[in-house]
């Protein structure tokens, strides 16, 4: 069976892109793959400063999870620092990275050009990190959205030269990107993102979901107007939502007129609610079930450890430190 690896930076409440782009993907995943999925604490360092936030948001990722239907009997679910042995890789990799090949990063130029994100140096070397996160438990897919695709060609990059370097060592992973949701637009038009504060929470009060769907962009057309919807905002959120026949059923009713933004978006709040109505009644009976999740978070370490230490051995004995 094919070894699938991803993970979620702890930073802020999860939102329908992350849902759409990467946690459902993982979830239905789980029947047909190897599943190690991680909550990527030591990335979440580049950005969040608040310790207890950190603490507090590493469990909530997993709550999240479990209520998305995550099977911890299918699943390997950890926290990436209890397995600390991925920095000794990250190291090890950072000493035959070359220093264009990460300067070429399309995060670490946008991180340098953003003035509100800190360009440091844990961002700058994210790539390599995410790369022994991938490589350490030999994965053979990665589940990501698209803005992940060059981490994905520089890991393999990386694994190359280090098998060309020490000999065969490393499987060389490919990427498993879903077409339908590479990139799920936020409120204000934009990729979704909780550094552009532009996303709509799975988990938040009614009120609050209410107001961020009836915030997102639209043009000035009058309600009489036909519409486009391969350029509105909200038909592209909207059909996350629906099947092929109701897709289609939405696309004509836009061209033909005679319907407004602000009854879309009525429409998209009633649909988003009938979606996750299971999994925030999962979510709220999670709420009083910590000691279960750290349960689990621990049974997932205990698991991914040995084949954690497993890889390091033989990548010491490769480059000589064993």
């Amino acid at each position: 069976m094919k070894r699938i690896i991803s993970g979620v930076k702890p930073t802020g409440k999860i939102h329908i892109g992350n849902y759409f782009g990467a946690m459902k993907q993982h979830v239905d995943m789980q029947n047909d793959f190897e599943s190690f999925i991680f909550i990527a604490d030591l990335h979440s360092l580049t950005s969040e400063k608040n310790p207890e936030a950190l603490r507090t948001q590493s469990l909530e990722i997993a709550k999240n999870y479990l209520a998305f239907g995550l099977d911890p009997k299918k699943t390997l679910l950890f926290k990436q620092s209890d397995i600390p042995l991925v920095t000794e890789l990250a190291w090890t990799l950072n000493c035959i990275t070359p220093m264009g090949l990460l300067e070429r990063g399309h995060a670490w130029k946008d991180a340098k050009e953003n003035k509100k994100r800190d360009p440091n140096v844990g961002l700058f070397d994210y790539p390599v990190l995410m790369t022994a996160d991938i490589l350490l438990y030999s994965a053979d897919l990665v589940p990501v959205g698209k803005d992940q695709k060059q981490h994905i060609e520089i890991c393999r990059d990386l694994a190359k030269s280090f098998n060309n370097l020490y000999g065969e060592t490393f499987k060389i992973p490919e990427e498993h990107i879903v077409k339908s949701v590479e990139t799920v637009p936020g409120i204000d038009g934009q990729k979704m993102s909780k550094s552009y504060g532009n996303t709509i929470e799975i988990f938040s009060d009614e009120d609050i979901l209410r107001k961020q769907i009836m915030s997102i962009v639209s043009d000035s057309k009058g309600i009489e107007e036909p519409k486009d919807p391969e350029t509105c905002k909200i038909f592209a959120i909207y059909k996350l939502f629906l099947n092929e026949n109701e897709e289609k059923s939405l696309r004509e009713r836009y061209k033909k007129g005679n319907i407004g933004y602000g009854e879309i978006k009525k429409e998209l709040f009633k649909k988003f609610m009938e979606y996750f109505a299971d999994f925030r009644k999962k979510y709220q009976e999670l709420s009083t079930k910590e000691s279960y999740i750290l349960d689990i978070l621990e049974e997932g370490k205990k698991k991914a450890l040995p084949i954690a230490e497993a890889k390091i051995i033989e990548i010491r004995k490769k480059v000589g430190i064993l």
